[in-house]
């Protein structure tokens, strides 16, 4: 099988589909790899360092998309949706619940489009979503910290306080994987942390990893109102695979936080849940102000460190990619349940029910399709 690399194109977005050492087992393998010239050097991979383990580089990025098998880190934008045809496998994030356009170029062009988060690993897990999951949640209090900075338009709050002044207050709506990591960063900080949840079994595994130096409170309108008034940053990571995030933060809440409080929000690639994230921003220009209140939302968080996210990206993917280039999709599906989960679109059909509810679209279980 052919495997191309492409650049990505989206703002400051630096990873690349797999590093050099990803690109070695391809190569092992059998397989071709092609990259675009440059595709990896804003993870410090250089197109020397893809010579070296094999892989050929293309000046023109139409080359690399003519591949059996593309190998990406974010979902295509516009420009990329030219190079779709018929039977080409896309294996990247592709975050469709909320991308309309892209749903419809894939399916008119019958990709077979595989997300890398809807796979499920054997524990009902999301493998190749969590190492990304681990980097946004980290990033996401270091973030929300350089924000209430009053130099940057926040309160002027040290998470940590100082000897007879008080920590900041963290509150992290959601106990994932994202929002665990989000608060290994706050406790280390020495903020104060509240994390809600639904589960109340997840909520007694966070007691019993951080103890005392975290709240716990289950998900009702009532807890998050007075949580997130409270708050000096408030971090939304709520994860529904494949589908639209549920808006659990109401307007009027935002306007009842403290002027120069910092919303940071996990899950905009899946639409956001504050109902004042209602626009994805970038690296270049990563906040905008409402109600008082600073709210990021930039959907590419980990493309800001993107050595060690391209590293950890292709440390969890290159075992599912290889499965697919050494037996083809449908095979490699039948092997592995799980990576018939990641099937989203697939010969003109929506293969997830969440994306395919999220846009009114008819749904087709891939099992039907796939005998």
């Amino acid at each position: 099988m052919i495997i191309g690399i492409p650049k990505e194109l989206k703002n400051n977005e630096n990873r690349v589909g797999l590093t050099p050492a990803g690109v070695y087992a391809f190569v092992e393998a059998g397989h071709e790899v092609r990259v675009e010239k440059g595709a990896g050097v804003g993870s410090f991979f250089t197109d020397e360092d893809y010579e070296k383990v094999g892989a050929k580089i293309y000046d023109h990025v139409s080359d690399v998309w003519a591949a059996d098998m593309v190998v990406k880190v974010k979902e295509p934008i516009e420009p990329e949706y030219k190079e779709f045809r018929e039977g080409q496998i896309l294996f990247t994030y592709l975050h469709l619940a909320p991308e309309v356009e892209l749903t419809k170029a894939l399916k008119e062009k019958k990709v077979t489009a595989i997300a890398y988060e809807t796979i499920t690993g054997k524990k009902g897990d999301l493998p190749l979503l969590a190492p990304m999951s681990e980097v946004a949640g980290r990033m996401a209090t270091q973030i929300g910290s350089e924000f209430l900075q009053s130099i940057k338009g926040g309160r002027g709050i040290l998470l940590s306080g100082v000897p007879g002044v008080d920590r900041g207050h963290i509150t992290i709506i959601g106990g994932g994987n994202a929002g665990m990591n989000a608060a290994k960063i706050a406790v280390g900080l020495g903020a104060k942390v509240t994390i809600i949840d639904l589960d109340a079994n997840r909520l007694r595994e966070l007691e019993d990893v951080f103890g005392s130096s975290i709240q716990t409170l289950m998900s009702t309108p009532m807890n998050i109102k007075q949580a997130v008034e409270q708050s000096d940053l408030v971090i939304g990571a709520v994860l529904i695979p494949g589908a639209k995030a549920p808006t659990l933060v109401s307007e009027e809440v935002v306007k009842n936080m403290k002027p120069g409080s910092v919303i940071i929000d996990i899950a905009i690639d899946q639409g956001g849940i504050f109902a004042t994230t209602d626009r994805i921003t970038t690296h270049d220009d990563p906040t905008y102000v409402k109600h008082g209140v600073i709210h990021y939302a930039v959907a590419n968080m980990p493309g800001a460190v993107p050595r060690t996210s391209t590293i950890a990206l292709t440390n969890a993917t290159l075992m599912y990619g290889l499965q697919i280039a050494n037996l083809g999709p449908e095979e490699a599906a039948k092997r592995n349940p799980g990576l018939l989960q990641g099937f989203n679109v697939y010969d003109g059909h929506v293969t997830y029910e969440a994306v395919a509810e999220a846009q009114n679209l008819e749904y087709t279980p891939i099992e039907s399709l796939i005998k």
